[in-house]
């Protein structure tokens, strides 16, 4: 019996005592961070969720279904040359809409790859992605123009691996 009392009164039993003590106190300290962190996860996810809400506007934010509208390319058409006419390029792009594209020399540049051409090197059918500014009548004052190669006409693309669309 005296043994176990002077085991208890032992700097050893003292030093395991004040170890499960900071043990049980890093144990609430690492509870406690972890609550917080929750907290602030939590807080952090709905204040997202609800910014538009909360700061006066529309849920889906200010360009909700922005990309769904139909709008017609300002700047710019992808497509092919139907008509060219003086400095006047006429190209059917998307929904087949015609786009008037202003050529103005000087200010605008022809690439086929990296091969600078000029309008005169322009053909009907040529595909080409034209980048410009519009002007008050419409019209596309072009300022890059680039010829893309033409798809093979016996390539389909739903044939042809590279140009099909991505399997869903």
């Amino acid at each position: 019996m005296q043994e176990i009392t002077k085991f208890f009164q032992s700097k050893l039993f003292q030093g395991i005592l004040i170890g499960i003590g900071i043990f049980l106190i890093f144990l609430f300290v690492f509870k406690v961070g972890m609550v917080v962190g929750a907290k602030k996860a939590e807080f952090s996810g709905d204040w997202s969720d609800n910014y538009h809400r909360n700061f006066a506007g529309p849920k889906g934010g200010f360009l909700n279904n922005f990309q769904d509208r139909d709008f017609m390319e300002a700047n710019g058409v992808f497509g092919q040359i139907i008509n060219i006419e003086d400095a006047n390029i006429i190209v059917k792009g998307k929904n087949n809409i015609e786009k008037v594209v202003l050529f103005e020399e000087g200010t605008t540049t022809i690439k086929k790859f990296q091969k600078d051409l000029s309008l005169a090197d322009l053909n009907t059918n040529d595909s080409v992605v034209i980048i410009g500014e519009p002007n008050s009548e419409g019209q596309i004052q072009a300022r890059l123009i680039r010829v893309m190669p033409p798809i093979p006409q016996n390539q389909h693309p739903q044939k042809n691996p590279i140009l099909a669309p991505p399997l869903k």
